[in-house]
């Protein structure tokens, strides 16, 4: 067991007495045992994370098992949503009024407890209702596990931890989907939330053997901002996730959710800009660094988690490959992005300038999807392996940067406020980013298959099919034409998926252009 002494944390007196909150090359906090502390707070995110993509897969067989409606299962994940995003940006406040370790240890119990009541659940409501539950706890988890891990870590070693924590948040995404379909079609549904258990107890106990103390303040609760922002962000998540079901703004219920979003943020910011102890602290944003690493987190996150939504399901339909096939193929994104996060981190301890890393990364993703944007519907194995390889290792390596950047010249007391704000950003962009993707694909699908249907006449047959009397031959012919119509849609759909890939192409590259504002600073 830990002391008292590292249990109640010690921190240094020169807690923010630099840019970077340290004298030398010192831990802001000193724990017993570093490598067990680190260990329990990678296991607590890694749950986390995972469990954001990995009941996607079990929703089809949570529906025919709990008899739901195609609409109402879609809350198993809209409510952890939700739920996730407005408890994210109190995750500061928390953490300073109760403590932070207490707050990290109560947030890996209820995430446990909620996992396996949604693991019991009997109907949909319970599910949605454990969901939520599990959604708030889990929100607590990613900032606090970055701001201790670099709380616990010295300065000098700060890009390394960071690439082992930047690691965890970017594959963990794309293992989900492919343990949950094992899980899923090996065992049970259910068992999607339980694995959640043996990695929850095993962080629980590392936690609370070692986890140390930060001192706790008396901050202010900022009630009002608090509610504007949590109605404006519960509105987005819904706008975002709704939207496309709905039909969009041809629905009230979109127009709605976009009216109380606009006023929420609206309000927000005209509060927290002139309010003395605003619920975020806004202050964050007049460092140059920080800003720049939040506008490129919000870049990348569109791409990487739009493209992660894009190709499973082009792959499953367009290609006939099965659900762990589609995890196969998808590994080597995982294997790159585990690669870069290193690569990030040893390219930084050599000196090497912040911005040729990531303009690299930047440029090896849009590499990526150009090759991505070129696929036809006879892509092979090969070229899928090979581009979410290079996607993988090129928005990994960014990752590591942003990561840096964003912390470089923060106050160890602005971290846990700054991590909720750019897990905030890491989860409303890769929302912006799948809805994005989805709309534009339904809409350049209708496009193309209209385009193509088009030049679908009497002659193109090639002389095998004769259209204009294929009305002789009744049900034959219908079926005929059903055949023709289908390959017509397929091909409008490999067309749209190309078009999408062409959007994060472009996407991508208007992002470089903000390497040039970044102030340069001394490795750490």
């Amino acid at each position: 067991m830990a002391s008292t002494s590292a249990s109640e944390g010690r921190r240094l007196p020169s807690h923010d007495a630099s840019p970077a909150g340290q004298l030398g090359d010192e831990p802001a906090i000193q724990t017993d045992n570093y490598a067990l502390t680190i260990l329990g707070l990678m296991l607590a995110s890694v749950m986390q994370v995972l469990d954001t993509t990995i009941a996607n897969v079990a929703l089809p067989h949570v529906q025919s098992s709990l008899g739901a409606t195609t609409d109402s299962i879609t809350w198993v994940l809209t409510s952890y949503m939700i739920a996730s995003a407005v408890a994210t940006p109190v995750t500061g406040w928390l953490a300073e009024r109760v403590g932070a370790r207490q707050l990290f240890i109560a947030g890996v119990t209820v995430f446990i407890v909620a996992s396996m009541l949604c693991g019991a659940a009997r109907n949909i409501e319970q599910i949605v209702i454990f969901r939520v539950f599990q959604g708030v706890a889990g929100a607590f988890l990613p900032p606090l596990s970055q701001s201790f891990m670099l709380d616990t870590t010295r300065p000098s070693r700060h890009s390394h931890v960071m690439s082992i924590w930047s690691a965890t948040v970017m594959v963990g995404p794309i293992m989900g989907p492919v343990l949950g379909g094992w899980l899923t079609e090996s065992w049970n549904w259910r068992f999607v939330f339980y694995i959640n258990l043996p990695i929850g107890l095993i962080s629980l106990f590392l936690l609370i053997t070692y986890l140390p103390n930060r001192p706790k303040t008396s901050r202010r609760f900022d009630l009002f901002g608090f509610a504007w922002l949590a109605i404006g962000l519960a509105s987005l998540q819904l706008l975002l996730d709704r939207g496309n079901r709905a039909d969009w703004f041809e629905a009230k219920e979109i127009w709605i959710y976009a009216g109380l979003a606009i006023s929420g943020f609206w309000i927000t910011a005209v509060h927290f800009k002139t309010a003395n102890n605003p619920l975020l602290d806004m202050s964050l944003f007049r460092d140059r660094n920080y800003l720049i690493g939040f506008l490129v987190m919000v870049s990348l996150s569109m791409v990487v988690f739009s493209t992660m939504a894009l190709v499973p399901p082009m792959l499953q339909h367009l290609q006939g490959y099965s659900v762990i096939g589609t995890g196969m193929a998808l590994m080597p994104r995982g294997v790159g992005t585990i690669i870069s996060t290193q690569l990030g981190g040893w390219l930084m301890k050599k000196g090497v300038d912040i911005r040729v890393i990531m303009t690299m990364g930047l440029v090896v993703t849009a590499w990526s999807l150009w090759d991505m944007a070129h696929w036809s519907l006879e892509v092979d194995m090969w070229n899928i392996l090979i581009a979410g390889f290079l996607q993988g290792l090129g928005t990994g390596i960014v990752f590591i940067p942003i990561n840096i950047l964003a912390f470089s010249s923060l106050k160890p007391s602005q971290r846990t406020d700054a991590s909720s704000l750019m897990n905030l950003t890491r989860s409303l962009g890769s929302s912006f980013g799948v809805s994005m993707a989805t709309v534009t694909l339904a809409y350049n699908m209708q496009v193309s298959h209209s385009d193509l249907a088009a030049h679908v006449t009497a002659d193109s047959g090639g002389g095998i099919i004769d259209f204009s009397s294929v009305d002789r031959f009744q049900a034959y012919g219908e079926a005929g034409i059903a055949m023709i119509n289908a390959e017509v849609t397929r091909q409008a759909s490999m067309v749209a998926y190309i078009d999408d890939y062409y959007l994060m192409f472009w996407l991508t590259l208007l992002s470089m252009p903000l390497m040039l504002f970044i102030r340069p600073s001394k490795p750490e």
